[in-house]
Order: structure tokens, then sequence, then C-alpha cells
């Protein structure tokens, strides 16, 4: 049970692997995992950026809220 990821085997992964060294080369996998691994990179960047920008506006929007309560009780 814990060798099976996504419904794959050992046997699966090593012809996977076979086929991707078939392919691609044994000196340009680590290009292409280079590659991948800074795409990776960008893209937490970017949603980290995201989250950050939905944070602070949902925070300034908290504050005007509170604002407007405060000028409504006046």
């Amino acid at each position: 049970m814990l060798n099976v990821i996504l419904f794959i085997g050992g046997p699966e992964i090593v012809i996977i692997m076979l086929v991707v060294v078939m392919l691609f080369g044994s000196k340009k996998i680590p290009e292409l995992a280079r590659g991948l691994g800074k795409g990776l990179r960008e893209l937490k960047d970017a949603s980290d950026d995201i989250k950050r920008e939905i944070r602070s506006t949902a925070t300034s929007v908290k504050e005007e809220v509170q604002k407007v309560e405060k000028d409504l009780k006046k």
C-alpha cells in the first residue's frame, strides 16, 4: 500500500523512467529537472504574491468598514 503512488506501482515507475531516459537522454534530464524546479518556484512566488495582495486588500477593506461603523455611531 505504501509503495503505490497515484495508483502506480514500482514496475510502472521503472518503465516510465526508462521511457524518459530513452526520449530525452541522460544528459538532458538534469536540465529538464532544473527548468521544472525554476517553474515551480516561480509559480509558488506568484501564488504567495497573490495571497499577500489579497490579505493586504482585505485588511484595508476591514479598516474602512471600521471607520464607517465609527462614523455611523456618531
